[in-house]
């Protein structure tokens, strides 16, 4: 028996080798607010390895197929459980990504704001609608099983490499909440930043954070071991001016998955800043122009391709935009709420995240 399943696992990785598998880029709307002319409601599907073309629409009955469909405020999704996650301003989603149907939904209390998911795919730590907790939820049921209250503002939520911890920033807090996982309690700090944290990245060994704050034009970093904040680093030759979301001048902050690099939302400008982070502090290489704000950008699994939210899509070695993405419409696609996925013959595989967080070593 044991040989007969070594042989199945030889096999799935030289299909893996041969290129069998499918990656696909999951994209929750709508994405931008509840701006339905870009790219309407529902899970739209694209492809990455054939330039990133429009594959289906998945519906999600009681959501997609409302007149005016909630926000969606975060997406995550699990190769070991198979489902994929998302918020809206009031409720919790789970689809499962084999049948594409919705397994279920969930009020939550204080509603939902941009959730994660451990790396076992077990738990969700649902930020209340910028309030005063998060919700951890049982992801196999959708079943509040503990509160963690912070008082902060809850807004945005990652989850470490190794499951052992989370982190948490509220919007109107200028700390980052650290929470250890086998307690489900804030167990450690880091800051004071100069304003209130913003989107957040950490890099793969969890030591170093990089965040977004109000009025800044740039990011600062903090010592995730010790809680210090380390720099604070400005973007040269650009001014504030104003956004059309957000109300800060940096909305969305990214690691390369390799680290080598961090990349920069910057609203009023319509640009993406890019950072040399092979030293610290990250020095200021270049800059992208988009054709409107971003609000959020992470990259694909293989450090190739970045997103930002307005989903061009970014070929990271030459910095040139290289699609866009549009749906059955022909409609530009924008959303700050989008994952990979990869399938091999109908299983989900591997899967990304919604942040751009670092994944050297891991």
């Amino acid at each position: 028996m044991r040989s007969f399943w070594m042989v199945i696992l030889l096999l799935a990785c030289a299909a893996i080798h041969a290129g069998d598998v499918e990656r696909r880029l999951y994209v929750a709307l709508p994405g931008i607010r509840n701006y339905m002319e870009r790219g309407g409601a529902g899970i739209a599907v694209f492809d990455i390895d054939h330039e990133h073309r429009f594959i289906k629409r998945i519906p999600v009955p009681g959501h997609s197929d409302q007149e005016k469909p909630e926000n969606v405020k975060g997406v995550c999704a699990s190769a070991k459980t198979q489902r994929l996650y998302f918020t809206t301003l009031k409720k919790l989603w789970c689809i499962d990504l084999k049948t594409e149907q919705k397994v279920w939904e969930k009020s939550l209390p204080g509603g939902c704001d941009r959730l994660a998911l451990t790396p076992d795919g077990k738990t969700l730590y649902v930020p209340s609608l910028e309030g005063a907790h998060w919700n951890v939820v049982d992801a196999m049921n959708g079943e509040i099983t503990a509160v963690i209250q912070t008082n902060s503002g809850a807004h945005n939520t990652i989850a470490g490499a190794d499951g052992k911890r989370v982190y948490l920033a509220g919007l109107k807090s200028p700390l980052l909440s650290i929470v250890d996982t086998t307690v489900n309690e804030v167990t450690a700090k880091c800051g004071p930043f100069s304003a209130p944290v913003r989107p957040f990245t950490v890099n793969g060994a969890q030591t170093v954070v990089y965040v977004c704050v109000n009025e800044r034009l740039g990011f600062e970093m903090g010592d995730l071991k010790s809680g210090a904040v380390l720099d604070t680093i400005e973007v040269p030759g650009v001014e504030k001016g104003t956004v059309k979301r957000h109300g800060c001048p940096c909305h969305g902050i990214g690691l390369t998955p390799n680290e080598t690099e961090l990349w920069l939302c910057d609203g009023a400008n319509q640009s993406l800043h890019i950072f040399d982070n092979r030293a610290l502090p990250p020095k200021y290489v270049s800059s992208i122009k988009l054709f409107d704000d971003p609000g959020w950008v992470t990259f694909s699994l293989d450090g190739k391709f970045a997103y930002p939210s307005t989903l061009e899509v970014i070929d990271t070695a030459t910095k040139k935009i290289v699609a866009e993405l549009k749906d059955e419409q022909g409609r530009r696609v924008q959303s700050e709420k989008v994952v990979e996925v990869h399938v091999l013959g109908g299983e989900v595989v591997k899967t990304g995240d919604q942040f751009g967080i670092g994944r050297a070593g891991n």
